[in-house]
């Protein structure tokens, strides 16, 4: 099923008579054409309070209009219940995200806020439809730079313990310096290989991870994220047996010198030629440890796509291991990497400072809160509204429209491209940005204050109706929140959900150029539908379910009819391979994720309630077994 994006076609779309009948043709049926077949799927549509009308057009495209009573009910019901009760469920109760990870010793810099960000917001999407995750923090805590870390601190100050942090100061000058030290000096570099084993080495190695955190907690307390660590030292321990399991499994073999676990007939080290342990040691420990001590049923690493390559190893070398299911049928516990592109500067490279530096995530934020203050003192200033702020309440304000900027800016591009870093176009109250949203909440906001009305109240009594067009319009949009969540979870593209509430902006912004609220006799019922945010659907399942099984392209667009009836009106004049039947015993059957056999499963669209209130995805039209479960 199709979102219609024309007006006057309905407001979803179904295309599957074309490809219904390029697979019946030939064969003895009555259909003639596309439109016949499509004509036929029309006709035998169960009766529904959620329809206001089905027509066929062009070569068969079956147009859907929903019921403007069913969406205002819908409305109603969201508005009653809350946005929280309706949301989708996902086929998993516990998730690990492992996101941000930046490096002991090292401040954050710009590559590190797409993983912070990106990783967030999908730990706040799961946790919207009731998952619960683990937010993990994998940060570089171990290995041989924190010899030289230590030899340099000891060499440079013998008394960092009374002098404190202040031995250290400024992190990513100290590590310029220490490793300067290591690459020109020998011997330095010898006595850092050599360093460890002694209570004061522990000790002055706690000193710096804490102050590192220290650094790191206040980049996040910026972006309120909220992460627990777990670095690569917490892992360490379970290394020895995680990788005594992989070699008794004959998994493990030596080459070279190293021990390393073949997949598909490339090496994946695991013991280096020294007998040290390395980066995948460390993965394939912690990914032990999250499925067999976390117990967690999906597993997401938020990297750049550099890393593609190392994730992809990893979670087969796992599949061979056993700890995750191989193409069975089986879909969890699962692993996923979001890898994510490049951000880049106004010159198509790179996003760095004007001596080639790496650009500090610190004064990133610094710049943006600075700019936006900027632009809030020039306009009150403009308008003499500048005596009535604070200096505290425009430095809040700042923070929140300037962080929220870099954070939208980020998030509305698919993860998976390059993007270019400009701070002119995120902070512009044009376009698809963070300020122009910020903008349109803040009008519904201001309708509501000037209207002195209770919505708490209003909420609870009364009915929407939707008269005018744009009233429509925006109901239908705010309806359509499920299947964005559910379908931005499916694929892990945080930018659907942006995308989202752009055009839910841009619709509102006509229903209030259109629609008069305050002086409107309708103004309890205007002022409901402007204080919604989204809605959630439920509908009543079936005892039984017929499922029109056919074949459909990888997209929501492949939509399969499921009537509520144990039979199908008019199913002789289609051949019997395309005929699959299954009890659907689900007791709350909604529009979500489902699976046939092993297949994967697709995301439905919103208006599977148009169609008996219950649509199934498949792919073969041969499966005569479904599996009634939901995921």
């Amino acid at each position: 099923m199709l979102e219609v994006s024309k007006p006057g076609f309905g407001d979803y779309q179904c295309n599957n008579a074309m490809s219904v009948f390029s697979r019946i043709r030939g064969s003895a049926t009555n259909f003639r054409n596309p439109m016949a077949v499509g004509q036929a799927i029309a006709n035998n549509l169960p009766q529904s309070n959620i329809i206001e009308s089905i027509s066929v057009a062009g070569p068969g495209y079956i147009n859907i209009t929903l019921s403007s009573n069913w969406i205002a009910q819908r409305i109603q019901d969201m508005l009653v219940c809350g946005i929280k009760t309706w949301a989708p469920i996902l086929p998993v109760k516990r998730a690990v995200l492992d996101f941000s990870s930046p490096n002991i010793a090292k401040e954050m810099h710009v590559g590190h806020i797409r993983s912070t960000i990106i990783g967030d917001t999908l730990a706040h999407m799961f946790e919207f439809t009731n998952v619960e995750v683990l937010r993990r923090n994998h940060v570089g805590d171990w290995g041989t730079q924190f010899g030289m870390l230590i030899e340099f601190l000891f060499e440079q100050f013998p008394d960092w313990e009374d002098v404190g942090n202040q031995a250290v100061g400024d992190l990513q000058s100290f590590y310029k310096a220490s490793k300067k030290r290591f690459d020109d000096d020998p011997d330095f570099k010898e006595r850092a290989r050599q360093a460890g084993g002694e209570d004061k080495y522990r000790a002055a190695w706690k000193k710096i991870c804490q102050i590192s955190r220290m650094e790191f907690d206040l980049v996040y307390k910026r972006l309120n994220v909220k992460l627990e660590e777990k670095g690569e030292s917490f892992y360490n321990p379970y290394i020895p047996p995680v990788l005594e399991e992989l070699t008794n499994k004959g998994l493990i073999v030596e080459s070279k010198g190293a021990r390393v676990i073949f997949v598909e007939d490339h090496p994946l080290i695991v013991i280096k030629q020294d007998g040290g342990f390395n980066y995948a040691s460390t993965d394939l420990a912690a990914l032990w440890y999250r499925l067999n001590v976390e117990k967690a049923e999906w597993i997401i690493y938020v990297t750049d796509v550099g890393q593609q390559r190392h994730f992809h190893m990893l979670f087969t070398a796992a599949k061979m291991a056993g700890w995750l299911p191989e193409q069975n049928g089986k879909k969890y516990p699962k692993a996923s990497h979001v890898g994510f592109g490049l951000v880049l500067g106004s010159d198509g490279k790179r996003f760095r400072t004007r001596c080639s530096e790496v650009v500090r995530l610190v004064d990133l934020l610094d710049e943006a809160k600075a700019r936006s203050k900027a632009q809030l003192i020039k306009r009150f200033t403009g308008n003499g509204q500048i005596a009535d702020w604070t200096d505290d309440e425009l430095d809040r304000t700042s923070e929140a429209i300037g962080y929220g900027a870099v954070k939208y800016s980020d998030l509305k591009n698919n993860r998976l491209t390059d993007y270019t870093f400009s701070f002119d176009q995120m902070l512009s109250d044009k376009g698809n940005t963070a300020v122009y949203l910020q903008y349109a909440h803040a009008r519904i906001c201001s309708i509501i204050r000037k209207a002195s009305k209770d919505v708490e109240k209003l909420k609870m009594t009364g009915a929407i109706t939707l008269g005018h067009p744009y009233e429509r319009f925006l109901g239908l949009h705010l309806i359509q929140f499920t299947e964005v969540v559910e379908q931005a979870c499916a694929d892990l593209q945080p930018h659907r959900l942006c995308d989202y509430l752009y055009s839910l902006s841009l619709t509102f912004s006509k229903f209030y150029t259109n629609c008069q609220v305050l002086e409107n006799p309708k103004l309890g019922f205007l002022l409901r539908l402007g204080s919604g945010r989204g809605e959630l659907f439920t509908s009543s399942p079936s005892p039984t379910a017929t499922v029109l099984s056919f074949s459909s392209p990888r997209s929501a667009s492949a939509g399969i009819a499921l009537y509520s009836a144990p039979t199908v009106p008019g199913a002789a004049e289609l051949p019997p391979a395309a005929i699959s039947t299954a009890p659907c015993s689900t007791p709350r059957l909604q529009p979500r994720f489902c699976a046939i056999a092993a297949e994967t499963p697709l995301a439905s669209k919103c208006m599977a309630a148009a169609v008996s209130a219950s649509i199934w995805l498949a792919r073969s039209p041969s499966s005569t077994h479904l599996h009634g479960a939901l995921e």
